[in-house]
């Protein structure tokens, strides 16, 4: 009898984190549509920078050939670093204001409510400080009471935005912060920037 409790506790705490990984693909597919509105913003940017790099490549014609097509590396050199920086900043704009305290209260209780949360590991969540002070009565209120006796809020030091939730009392943990997902969403979208830059640049930047 003892062996097939165990069992289902295992069975109920790994549909749990299925729940969650279903969840967190979920999250996963809505910033990679926000990103294409980033894109938007991003190639507006990166028009802008462009028209100054012709520009540069423009006044350096007199100079010669050689010099031209070199100007015209170095341009392209600064501008691709140039594009990276704005879309990072642009990014990570778009991230902070999505991770709003509405949002975060959410999706976490979607994640705690599709992966019951009610065995013997802790439910922990992580979050900076300002928001936990906001969340704290908002979320616990919408659980219910076995729900509240495993989960654990806490403030995450190293947190500026969103949050970290672990459903094995911290020994692994699932990464919502703004930086994992500005991360997740810069990786989707900057080859799309590198295409556009490339075919931006015409021959002289392959």
């Amino acid at each position: 009898m003892a062996e097939e409790l165990k069992e289902l506790l295992e069975k109920i705490r790994r549909e749990g984190i299925d729940a969650a990984e279903e969840k967190r693909r979920m999250i996963e597919d809505a910033a990679r549509a926000s990103a294409e509105e980033i894109v938007r913003s991003a190639e507006k940017e990166a028009s802008r920078i462009i028209s100054d790099a012709n520009a540069r490549i423009a006044a350096a014609e007199a100079s010669g050939k050689q010099s031209l097509k070199q100007a015209a590396r170095n341009t392209l050199i600064s501008l691709h670093q140039e594009i990276a920086a704005t879309l990072d900043k642009v990014i990570t704009m778009h991230v902070h204001k999505a991770l709003g305290a509405e949002e975060l209260t959410k999706m976490i209780l979607a994640l705690v409510k599709e992966a019951g949360c009610t065995g013997k590991e802790k439910t922990i969540i992580a979050l900076k400080k300002e928001d936990l002070e906001k969340l704290e009565k908002s979320l616990l209120g919408e659980l219910g009471a076995e729900a509240k006796k495993g989960i654990v809020l806490r403030h995450g030091a190293d947190i500026k935005g969103g949050f970290t939730i672990s459903y094995d009392s911290a020994k692994s943990y699932f990464d919502f912060t703004d930086r994992a997902l500005a991360e997740y969403i810069a990786a989707y979208m900057k080859p799309k920037l590198a295409k556009i830059l490339e075919e931006a640049s015409g021959p002289e930047g392959r």
